[in-house]
């Protein structure tokens, strides 16, 4: 039966990650960064487009699994008629070239162990062509080349490396593959048994300066974890997930490549990061997007590759059947082409909570801000694609406008805080213009509640930042409105749906799950609205959604109970991480944050 996308567990050494299945079948991993081509490609086809299977070769009674504390060293125990198998995985902080450790160590009695190691470079493409040479079997084909070495000495068929061996109480057998460009040397290797030691003390040395201290702290201390392994250590950029196409609705079309930085992250990122006591991370975080958005406002983008590319060019790779048959499988994001207005909002906002919080200003930073208010004061009122980057035609979504004035309001709080020069008096009044025309026409007084665009009767989740964001306080009768409305019709088993995308028009066919990272905003506005009791439940319920390593997806869907969209997804363990510190401190709420 296949794995759900909840049946994965990540590894990852904080510049490209591997996702681990329950059945000790390492199904996706890309080398040598997050966006470089798949070597394993399991996950969106079968195993012939690759895969590492390290199990029992029999059958298996129990699986549990867990990461060692504070870590992201994996540890999967397998139990089986004869005996307790352990295996454990991780990458190691890498040196100069990436690293995959597995151990198999068998804890009691005997168990028969089977080793398959199915190389296709190219997202199964490309079949390489495998040799020996001094005890170690390198694959390579173009540009890229691994180089296996084991306990187990395998053999070699069917373009397959394979091993059958069987381990006793006490017994271990150590597997290292690294990622080498094809035409250097194979490099030295490392101990894989000094290496698991060494990537638990480096994980557990980063988790210690963990500060918050709340009832959540594990779960907060997961998520922080996962960011931290979604960052691309040498750049600050965080993708948004380590996958491609794992969709949001089952048999969809609805797949997209995550392995990008978005924009949209930047604010919630940082405040997470800095709440937490991580001001490396979010100092790094800041001087990417930056860099980033450097060159002129009308080229920004809404996301760009780990070092700052811009030319994501959407592709489908047509030889991959999908996940569980969800097709296409697409590379690149199409979306990078989008104007969309709220980017302006949330670049504005994260380096104005960056430079509150006490993150060192850069000098070029207040002159870039200058230049991107410049274009939004004659570009506010274009329709755009809005925060759910509709393939439809353009809108003036209503949150989009509200990041608009976000942008303004920041502008004009930083000039007022730090002394910077600025037209504030000519700002000011366009921020009243802007909050002018969105109680306007961004709110429908027979719902009762703010709507998705200029016009529309529809609903849109972002609209419950409202409050979040400073545009209006949150016993405001339009915001309580809001949020009414939105848990009453936006809601499916309790959980936050984007939008109806049946009523809505985004040029995709309709269908998907519950988007979680909406479902923890509307636990942020009922904290907003001391509805903590409210709050408090959903949160909960969000948490008991985890997978058993304490992962999340982008979406759930409550009725078949499986995550969707991919995983692990960034945004998801952002929201969790605020949430969690909003409820902790309740009266220090959002609208009290540096920033609002």
């Amino acid at each position: 039966m296949p794995l759900r996308i909840e049946d994965y567990a990540l590894i990852g050494d904080t510049q490209s990650a591997a996702l681990v299945g329950k059945d000790g079948s390492i199904d996706w991993l890309c080398l040598p960064r997050f966006d470089a081509d798949a070597c394993f490609a399991a996950l969106l086809g079968s195993e012939e487009d690759g895969r590492w299977l390290l199990a029992p070769s029999g059958d298996i009674r129990r699986v549990r699994r867990r990461y060692r504390a504070g870590t992201l060293v994996l540890e999967t125990d397998f139990e089986t008629d004869t005996g307790t198998l352990r295996v454990i995985d991780c990458m190691p902080p890498r040196g100069r070239e990436p690293d995959l450790v597995r151990e198999a160590v068998c804890l009691e009695g005997q168990v028969s162990v089977r080793m398959e190691l199915a190389i296709r470079f190219g997202y199964g493409g490309r079949t390489p062509w495998v040799h020996r040479l001094d005890g170690r079997f390198t694959a390579m084909a173009g540009p890229d080349a691994l180089t296996l070495l084991s306990d187990v000495p395998p053999r070699h068929e069917d373009a397959t490396l394979r091993a059958d061996f069987p381990l006793s109480a006490g017994q271990c057998a150590r597997f290292l593959l690294t990622w080498h460009p094809s035409h250097e040397p194979v490099p030295l290797p490392i101990d894989a048994a000094t290496a698991v030691q060494h990537t638990e003390e480096w994980w557990r040395e980063w988790s210690s300066h963990c500060a918050y201290d709340g009832p959540w702290r594990e779960q907060v201390l997961r998520s922080l974890i996962v960011l931290k392994a979604l960052t691309y250590s040498p750049t600050g950029g965080i993708v948004a997930a380590p996958t491609t196409s794992l969709p949001e609705a089952l048999g969809g079309v609805r797949n997209w490549d995550y392995r990008y930085c978005w924009l949209r992250d930047a604010t919630f990122t940082l405040f997470a990061l800095l709440n937490a006591g991580y001001h490396e991370e979010a100092q790094a975080w800041r001087d990417w997007l930056l860099r980033a958005v450097a060159g002129e406002p009308e080229e920004i983008q809404i996301m760009y590759g780990v070092s700052g590319e811009r030319r994501l060019t959407e592709q489908e790779l047509p030889w991959l059947s999908g996940y569980q048959g969800a097709r296409p499988v697409r590379l690149g994001n199409a979306a990078v082409c989008q104007f969309q207005l709220d980017v302006f909002g949330e670049v504005l906002d994260c380096l104005h909570v960056a430079r509150r919080s006490g993150v060192p200003p850069r000098d070029e930073g207040w002159g870039l801000q200058r230049h991107l208010l410049e274009f939004l004061e004659s570009n506010w009122e274009r329709p755009d694609e809005g925060i759910w980057e509709v393939r439809g035609p353009p809108q003036h979504f209503t949150h989009s406008k509200v990041m608009a004035w976000v942008a303004m309001d920041r502008a004009i709080k930083t000039v007022e805080l730090f002394r910077l020069p600025g037209p504030v008096e000519r700002w000011k009044e366009l921020r009243a213009r802007i909050h002018a025309q969105v109680c306007e026409r961004g709110y429908d007084a027979g719902r009762g509640s703010f709507v998705q665009a200029y016009g529309s009767k529809e609903l849109d989740a972002a609209l419950l930042l409202i409050p979040q964001l400073g545009f209006l306080p949150p016993g405001d009768p339009r915001v309580v409105g809001t949020v009414d409305t939105i848990q009453r019709e936006l809601c499916e088993g309790g959980l936050v749906r984007r939008y109806d995308t049946h009523r809505s028009e985004d040029g995709l066919p309709p269908g998907e799950g519950t988007f979680l990272a909406c479902s923890f905003w509307l636990a942020d506005a009922l904290t907003l609205l001391c509805r903590l009791d409210e709050a408090r439940t959903l949160f909960e319920r969000l948490l008991s959604l985890s997978n058993d390593v304490g992962l999340l997806a982008e979406e759930y869907d409550p009725r078949t109970k499986r995550h969707l969209g991919n995983f692990p997804q960034a945004f998801s363990h952002v929201a969790l991480i605020n949430t969690a510190q909003n409820l902790t401190y309740p009266s220090c709420p959002l609208t009290e944050r540096p920033g609002a």
